[in-house]
């Protein structure tokens, strides 16, 4: 492989490592402060018990987090000098903030690990708000570069320089809301139904079931609001991408022809050499409908582009429709849930908790696919219509000793992690007796 194909799969491989544990220290704080609120409310033993269960928690992925997201700072300087010399000064005021964001939680973790019996319970419980809602801007501001990766605004390119630079402009691109407003959506969803699913698997195992059933109420309700909300999130997305990158979505959606009433595929095998999708599910005009608001609107095929322009299209359609279908389940999932609250039968029903456990860990594989639709879908840009990703990457040779290092450094990571919390549901559940 080239140096290309090894920095893209790097970066490919570190974000999306990373990606996980920062939508966790974006929700996990929200789940321990409302657990928090429940102890000061009743006094009930269960929910301090949690809350410090949960608070360790905390403080293992935001440091997990905070390591991973360090080397991905240092990967776009030394995979992407060319992109970090243009791009730098215009989107250097997100990363700054999302600094600044990062050095307020990580000064409220040190107050919330440390404050009991020595702050005041309402600002020591406060402080964990402070966690919560600084790990969400940090997303949201992170989010914003990419977005702006996307939909590039607010600098001028004369002689191949960016110049009349205006930060602003660039953070608010005119994709940051809806990427911004999906990603976090995504992360509440994917954070929510994971957690619930460990709780549901320590119920299914009969282990302290009276905590493990207080814990999963908590983490679903948000889970299941978040992926409610999402398809509203993901419409303005496909709307926003239909506009301002018709190449992407006729990527996403695998379509080669040109089409007025355009239908919508579901599932489907693509054949890249023959530009056709077989073994698809047709829906008649709903994509027109979905990406326009016109049933008969038209949405330009991939044949309409250059061919050197196109995304990889097999790659992109099988993402998008991983992350569409993953999340319909969700959904449908988050109803059972709110029915639930009314039919307290089903409470004693282990299928019920084998749903949640099941669909534990597939929050974050469409989180991974929906990352892989937004970066791949762009290639072959790294900004798009600006510069390619070819233009952008490093000469250094030898980029396949640094992929395998940090694979190898992540692997170590990822077990030394899953060890640790581990350990810590084992020690949750012997600590009550």
């Amino acid at each position: 492989m080239e140096n290309l194909d090894y920095a893209r799969l790097q970066m490919a491989f570190t974000l999306g490592f990373h990606i996980i544990f920062a939508c966790i220290g974006m929700v996990m704080p929200f789940f321990m402060v409302v657990s928090h609120k429940k102890w000061l409310n009743t006094r009930k033993p269960v929910y301090l018990k949690l809350t410090k269960a949960w608070q360790k928690g905390v403080a293992i992925f935001f440091v997990t987090g905070a390591v991973s997201g360090t080397a991905l700072s240092f990967e776009l300087g030394m995979l992407w000098p060319e992109f970090m010399k243009h791009a730098g000064p215009v989107i250097g005021m997100p990363f700054s903030l999302e600094g600044a964001a990062f050095f307020v939680e990580a000064i409220a973790l040190g107050f919330y690990l440390y404050g009991w019996n020595k702050l005041p319970e309402t600002f020591h419980w406060i402080t964990g708000i402070i966690i919560g809602i600084s790990g969400v801007a940090s997303g949201i501001l992170v989010v914003s570069a990419n977005a702006w990766m996307n939909s590039p605004t607010g600098f001028d390119v004369i002689d191949g320089n960016f110049v009349n630079i205006d930060p602003v402009a660039a953070f608010l691109n005119d994709a940051w809301f809806t990427q911004a407003l999906h990603m976090t959506l995504a992360a509440f969803a994917a954070t929510g139904f994971a957690v619930a699913g460990i709780h549901a698997f320590q119920i299914l195992r009969n282990k302290r079931p009276e905590l493990h059933k207080e814990a999963f109420k908590i983490a679903i309700f948000f889970g299941a609001v978040a992926a409610l909300l999402q398809p509203l999130s993901g419409d303005l997305s496909a709307k926003d991408i239909a506009e301002r990158q018709p190449v992407k979505l006729a990527a996403m959606e695998a379509h080669y022809e040109t089409k007025k009433g355009a239908p919508l595929y579901i599932g489907g095998i693509v054949d890249e050499e023959n530009k056709e999708v077989t073994h698809k599910i047709e829906i008649p005009k709903a994509l027109s409908f979905l990406a326009f608001g016109d049933f008969d609107a038209e949405v330009k095929g991939l044949n309409d582009f250059p061919e050197n322009d196109l995304p990889p299209v097999a790659i992109v359609h099988y993402a998008f429709q991983t992350m569409v279908g993953i999340g319909t389940l969700m959904m449908i999932a988050a109803l059972i849930f709110f029915i639930s609250l009314k039919k307290k039968s089903w409470l004693n029903n282990r299928k019920y908790w084998w749903l949640f456990a099941i669909l534990s860990p597939l929050g974050f594989v469409a989180v991974e696919a929906g990352w892989v639709v937004t970066e791949v879908g762009r290639q072959p840009w790294i900004v798009y219509n600006i510069m390619r990703t070819s233009e952008a990457v490093t000469p250094m040779p030898g980029m396949k000793y640094s992929f395998f290092l940090y694979v190898a450094v992540y692997i170590i990571l990822a077990v030394t992690v899953t060890w640790l919390m581990k350990r810590q549901i084992k020690v949750l559940n012997k600590s009550i007796g």
